[in-house]
């Protein structure tokens, strides 16, 4: 992997339900992409902006909720409806805080099961994409086919991470590159062998278009990063773990009681 890469931000208009996503990019590419697309780059596309074009958008007003949507409503303090949704995206739900429930979906911990106000039309939210690979994996075939242009496809939403503050680029879906790339058995500066690193690419990737696509009204759902050497292939897939192996959950599920009382005692 090369260790210096240009990106792009790729300013559109805005997109509705049923547009044709390609040809966003292909019009924005003509005027923000010198030379055009080319093989070996990676696009990188928001999440709202791939769920809006697929028809994910939800008018609240024709949510009706269900008994239990009312009681996670008052008992979290959020709109009976936006919750309704929220059950209805989520595998389930394990808890949560004023504003917002903590959800497992797809095999992967994030509030709200993702689903999203910001950058939704008024009276509206917009769901994750229904199979965020299937989506990648759709528009890098259709960019080979119409284009001639091998390259990588990697759909990004924002997330927060254990115990830090502010948002950061992940990796929901991902064609042609792969998203994990396994670093064991690799020697550090000095000699160890490495026995746990597996590098999230698609995720450091995704941070790195972010900078450029912004969270507000940028109109930059679109990005290109070029130069980094990543081989493209057939990969399609973001890989995910039991919640018995993440460091986090795991600590979470295994945590010892006495710990838990102690924690915030004076020693």
């Amino acid at each position: 992997m090369n260790r210096s890469f240009c990106a792009y931000g790729l300013r559109t208009r805005l997109i509705q339900t049923g547009d044709d996503l390609v040809a966003h990019l292909v019009e924005s590419a003509k005027e923000n992409l010198p030379g055009g697309l080319q093989d070996g780059d990676i696009i990188v596309m928001a999440e709202s902006a791939i769920a809006t074009a697929e028809g994910r958008v939800v008018c609240l007003e024709t949510v009706i909720p269900r008994k239990e949507a009312h009681r996670l409503a008052e008992k979290y303090a959020m709109d009976p409806r936006l919750v309704e949704v929220v059950l209805q995206e989520s595998d389930q739900v394990v808890g949560g805080i004023p504003g917002f429930l903590l959800s497992m979906k797809n095999g992967t911990l994030l509030p709200n099961a993702g689903v999203d106000l910001s950058n939704a039309p008024p009276g509206c939210v917009i769901p994750l994409p229904a199979d965020p690979d299937a989506s990648a994996a759709h528009l890098q075939k259709r960019l080979h086919r119409e284009k001639g242009v091998r390259i990588g496809v990697i759909i990004a939403d924002s997330r927060t991470h254990a115990m830090r503050l502010g948002c950061a680029g992940v990796g929901i879906g991902c064609a042609g590159i792969n998203a994990v790339i396994d670093e064991r058995g690799r020697k550090d500066l000095f000699g160890r062998e490495l026995h746990v690193t597996q590098r999230a690419v698609a995720d450091c990737i995704a941070s790195a278009a972010e900078l450029l696509m912004g969270e507000a009204d940028e109109s930059i759902p679109m990005a290109v990063v070029r130069g980094l050497g990543v081989p493209i292939g057939d990969s399609v897939g973001v890989p995910s773990i039991d919640a018995s192996e993440c460091l986090f959950m795991g600590v979470a599920l295994h945590a010892d009681p006495a710990v838990l009382r102690n924690q915030g005692k004076s020693p």
